[in-house]
């Protein structure tokens, strides 16, 4: 790969997968419009590597935390907030791990597909306006709880499907549910982190048996650049979120479905 694309498909990386707006759909532009080979396997490991990184030490005082709570109320200390979040965030991650082994392959051969991924975008913004129209003023939303969070986890599994967005399915879920935006979130990025792990771990599993040569050099600028961009995607979304809400993703969304749409009818 040659620096510029291995640059631009990280910073693709680290933006889409936290924005509410569809890495799926982005990654496919590329090819589309610049005539770029597929990035491959071991590249795709390096971005979720670069993006997981990000989200963990975006979070790094909350993680320590709820990791030091978790790992005491299962040694027989008192449960906490802290604690119930470690549980719910492995919880919500169920749905889409197990969608995942077992519907890929049929996603892969079938909906990776302009017509199927233009759709998605689109109908997945209309319902992210739904939602933002709906959401709790900041500060006023219900809690969490065990069935609110498997509800969001069931949605989460929709995004297996090419351009639904993770985080703007979870983060729609979450504010039907009476969730405000900032908890909306939050929790949207922290349950990024088993799944995006989980995700990478497979891939890595996978580019462990191949015997494809590896460019370290590409996979080492495309992990620093995509955690980078990523760390810097979360900081200024959460910052701007309450400010500006969730319509410019929106409006992105039905501008993006529309060139889908009309690359696939040229």
């Amino acid at each position: 790969m040659e620096t510029l694309q291995v640059i631009f498909l990280a910073i693709l990386q680290g933006l889409t997968e936290f924005l509410p707006i569809s890495s799926s759909a982005h990654l496919l532009l590329p090819s589309l419009m610049l005539g770029w080979a597929d990035q491959g396997l071991a590249f795709d490991v390096a971005v979720h590597v670069g993006t997981l990184a990000a989200v963990l030490f975006y979070y790094r005082a909350d993680l320590l935390r709820m990791a030091g709570c978790w790992l005491q109320s299962i040694s027989g200390g008192a449960g906490s907030e802290d604690s119930r979040l470690v549980w719910y965030l492995l919880a919500a991650s169920v749905p889409v791990g197990l969608v995942g082994v077992i519907g890929s392959d049929f996603i892969e051969a079938n909906l990776r597909a302009i017509p199927v991924i233009a759709t998605t975008t689109l109908a997945f913004g209309v319902l992210l306006a739904v939602a933002d129209r709906v959401s709790a003023d900041p500060g006023q939303g219900r809690s969490l709880s065990l069935g609110v969070v498997l509800l969001i986890g069931l949605a989460q599994a929709l995004a297996v499907i090419p351009g639904v967005s993770r985080s703007g399915i979870t983060m729609t879920a979450a504010m039907c549910l009476g969730l405000d935006r900032q908890s909306s979130a939050r929790f949207s990025f922290l349950v990024s982190i088993p799944v995006i792990g989980g995700a990478g771990l497979l891939q890595l599993l996978d580019l462990l048996g191949s015997t494809t040569p590896v460019d370290w050099a590409a996979l080492g600028l495309g992990t620093v650049v995509s955690g980078f961009t990523a760390y810097l995607c979360i900081a200024v979304f959460l910052r701007l979120l309450d400010r500006v809400g969730l319509m410019p993703f929106v409006y992105y969304r039905v501008g993006l479905a529309a060139v889908l749409y009309a690359l696939w009818l040229i």
